[in-house]
């Protein structure tokens, strides 16, 4: 059954703790959360090579102060000269900036919240189709990151694998994985 009870804080006014360039912490009623300062939110790319490889990445996040193993992705509209850039426009930029790979056509698969207790953001799947390999990846000049392709069938099996080598593994990419079978 479902409750269609809300909290009784939940249309407080919403109050700003504190905004920095990529992020604020806002407040409403009782309820602490972040929030993108780009409206677009972030998209990640499934996207399979024409030998049947998953493009994965590999690179240090300073939040959690770990080397993690992630789908291409990137924020949408974080550019100053492509603030209304759509989802599918930047899963384009983005993979090709972090793995070097084109792409042909992007279709949208799926949007939800990233971590709807914590943050506003929505996350979109975006699946990226007809690849060819235009450059070495690794991202923009601020990035260090490690592209990997991994056979496709192989690939669950690869991320446990990383999981205990130490890496972080974003619990997202097994849908991900999910979505390239399925959807």
């Amino acid at each position: 059954m479902t409750s269609t009870t809300l909290p009784h804080d939940s249309s407080a006014p919403v109050e700003t703790l504190y905004q920095g360039r990529w992020l604020s912490l806002r407040k409403r009623g009782r309820w602490e959360y972040a929030e993108r300062n780009n409206a677009g939110g972030a998209v990640i790319i499934l996207a399979v090579t024409p030998e049947d490889k998953v493009l994965f990445v590999e690179q240090y996040r300073v939040a959690i102060q770990q080397r993690t193993i992630e789908m291409p992705a990137g924020l949408v509209g974080d550019l100053a000269e492509q603030p209304d850039e759509s989802a599918l426009l930047a899963a384009q930029r983005e993979l090709e900036e972090e793995t070097g790979y084109r792409c042909e056509r992007v279709e949208f698969i799926h949007e939800g919240p990233s971590s709807s207790g914590m943050s506003t953001e929505m996350i979109a799947f975006v699946r990226a189709r007809g690849l060819t390999r235009v450059g070495p990846g690794g991202g923009d000049e601020s990035e260090n990151i490690v592209v990997h392709e991994v056979p496709r069938a192989e690939a669950g099996q690869w991320l446990f694998a990383r999981v205990r080598e130490g890496y972080s593994v974003d619990p997202k990419l097994f849908a991900g994985l999910w979505f390239i079978e399925h959807a």
